[in-house]
């Protein structure tokens, strides 16, 4: 495990700041409990500092996952944000989507946010926006990036699509065998 280099943390940090804006600050600016980004083979972790320590004393090819799993590089070195990143983004998210309970499983089953889905939304979302979906109860369901602006959104067809998905909690059903390796 080692840190990211300049250039890596660039692309992390312009990825993640797609979806919380300047909030990125709240990651890394935790003076009483600090946290790290960490590289494990393509992987990206955020890992409290004190755990990161710990970790130093396992042998790489022993460890296999410390702390959060943001996403993982890609062999082209762009950036993909994984499902298990879920939980740090909606705790800052910038843009959110809460989908009606009738759309709940549509979305859980790999499909984009319809119009018809949307039970309310951030006021100032702007076209191709990375945005958190939530269920009308607060339960962060996924990510993805906004087709359209909230005004425009508005407007649309019933059955047009509000946001492209990215990412859904289904997909630790989906994807179990792949997910972590």
């Amino acid at each position: 495990m080692r840190q990211l280099t300049e250039e890596e943390t660039r692309v992390v940090f312009e990825k993640l700041a797609g979806y919380i804006g300047r909030n990125i600050k709240f990651l890394i600016g935790n003076k009483e409990q600090p946290f790290v980004f960490r590289l494990q083979k393509d992987r990206v972790y955020y890992i409290p500092d004190h755990v990161a320590k710990l970790a130093t004393s396992v042998a790489r090819p022993n460890l296999m996952s410390v702390g959060i799993c943001l996403g993982k590089f890609t062999k082209t070195g762009k950036f993909r944000v994984h499902v298990t990143a879920l939980g740090v983004l909606a705790q800052h998210a910038r843009y959110k989507i809460w989908i009606k309970p009738n759309g709940e499983m549509p979305f859980l089953y790999g499909n984009h946010v319809l119009k018809a889905h949307v039970g309310k939304m951030s006021e100032d979302i702007p076209e191709h926006a990375g945005v958190i979906v939530y269920s009308m109860h607060d339960v962060p369901l996924g990510f993805g990036v906004s087709s359209k602006s909230t005004s425009e959104a508005r407007d649309m067809q019933p059955t047009g699509i509000v946001a492209f998905r990215q990412a859904d909690i289904g997909e630790y059903l989906r994807d179990e065998d792949t997910l972590f390796t």
